[in-house]
């Protein structure tokens, strides 16, 4: 299987089968035995193309005798992937973008004429690259659903909107936090500069690096040692909203894959404990990997059903944390398919997250915090489950929290991270403090 090969063949099956790009390239990686540069052009290809759909599509449509939508699923993908190419990067040769499409038409479409209309279609693009229309809104320009579009637009504002549509369309950097139970950062950075890695400090976040020219992490000698674990710094802020101290009883509700549960254990010195929990057990598994990685002995990964009360943690924690399942429209840079699900099914996410948050509250201390977190930008998943929440349970308050770097004192006690404005993933938490 060739890297184009692969990007295809996802493509096709995030179209037919619901399927997660992300997840199908890794797959496709292992069983074709693909080598890490094939992935990684297998990985930008794929991407891309989802990052662009909507504005390749309309360039496309004009130059297709047929509609789009009328064709094959793997034809229209071959045409996408070699006007992506054509369009959009600057060293492969046109004539090569065109035979490689044409080829893989050849071998996968139904139809025998199909590879010929590939032909047809992308050799009138790169004669015509130079005239494509404009797109008529930044819902095409960036490829964004235009309900998805509307939302953004009607809480931004139409510019700032198009600079968050921009943003998601960009490639987000690789962080890494430090694992200060075992090495310092500046020991971290050593370790990784010396095996080629590019390291550089984290602009307002402490103790956090960005990296680059990693190739496969795993290999490196700072990772097999625990020193450091991969995490967006949005998700490590909100941590530190909620103040995990050493010694603590702290809970993870929803932790799969652990990145809050190993912050909150860091800061803890790893004295005290944290539940670290998930639903499934693969991701049970997947924690108590990563823990032990890390060396982190105080992290005790467990199942548990977020909605379901187990009436032996009531009362018993400092510190509940419930990152709940949500449409991930914060994330959109790393999972660019995201954005393409359809809308219907996300209605019905508030009540999932008001069920979480009001089950894990019980389990909250008197005097304790509950930290409520989304990786979205809806306002429906994020502040309106909080003021419902404190509506509903007048025994919990807001309560202010200072962040790093040019966050400072949030007197609102609810914190919403923009991928355009912070660098960071889409992001929400809010802290609220147990009175009773």
């Amino acid at each position: 299987m060739t890297a184009r090969e692969a990007a295809l063949l996802s493509l096709a099956a995030c179209d037919s089968q619901g399927a997660w790009s992300d997840g199908y390239l890794k797959k496709a990686g292992r069983t074709s035995g693909l080598d890490s540069r094939d992935m990684a052009l297998a990985t930008r290809l794929c991407f891309g193309v989802l990052q662009n759909r909507l504005l390749l599509d309309f360039w496309l449509s004009g130059l297709c005798s047929r509609k789009l939508e009328q064709l094959e699923n793997k034809v229209l993908n071959c045409l996408r992937l070699g006007a992506y190419q054509i369009l959009m990067l600057d060293r492969v040769p046109d004539s090569a973008a065109v035979n490689e499409a044409v080829s893989l038409a050849r071998k996968y479409a139904k139809n025998p004429r199909a590879a010929g209309l590939v032909n047809g279609v992308l050799r009138s693009l790169v004669r015509q690259r130079e005239v494509l229309p404009e797109p008529p809104n930044n819902a095409v320009r960036y490829s964004h659903p235009a309900w998805l579009a509307e939302e953004f637009t009607r809480r931004l504002g139409r510019e700032e909107a198009a600079a968050l549509m921009e943003a998601n369309n960009g490639q987000p950097p690789t962080v890494a936090q430090v694992n200060l139970c075992r090495a310092t950062s500046e020991e971290t950075a050593a370790a990784l500069e010396r095996e080629g890695v590019c390291v550089k400090p984290h602009p307002w976040l402490p103790d956090c690096l960005l990296l680059s020219n990693t190739g496969n992490l795993e290999r490196l000698h700072a990772f097999q040692q625990g020193w450091f674990y991969i995490q967006d710094a949005a998700a490590r802020l909100a941590v530190l909203a909620a103040g995990p101290q050493p010694g603590m009883d702290v809970l993870d509700a929803c932790a799969a894959p652990g990145g809050k549960s190993f912050a909150a254990a860091i800061a803890m010195e790893d004295r005290g404990q944290v539940t670290s929990c998930d639903i499934h057990p693969h991701k049970e598994r997947l924690i108590q990997a990563g823990a032990q990685r890390l060396g982190l002995t105080c992290v005790r990964p467990m199942l548990l059903d977020g909605k379901v009360c187990r009436e032996e943690f009531r009362s018993r924690f400092d510190l509940v944390i419930a990152d709940v399942p949500c449409s991930g429209l914060g994330i959109i840079r790393k999972k660019p398919d995201i954005r393409y699900k359809a809308p219907g099914p996300l209605e019905g996410l508030p009540k999932v997250q008001s069920e979480i948050l009001n089950n894990v509250a019980a389990y909250v201390r008197p005097g304790g915090v509950l930290l409520y977190a989304t990786c979205t930008l809806l306002e429906r998943e994020n502040e309106a489950v909080v003021l419902h929440f404190i509506d509903r349970n007048p025994c919990f308050a807001l309560e202010a929290f200072q962040l790093p770097g040019p966050f400072g004192p949030m007197e609102t006690a609810m914190c919403t991270l923009w991928p355009h404005r912070d660098g960071t993933d889409g992001f929400f938490f809010a802290k609220l403090r147990r009175m009773l």
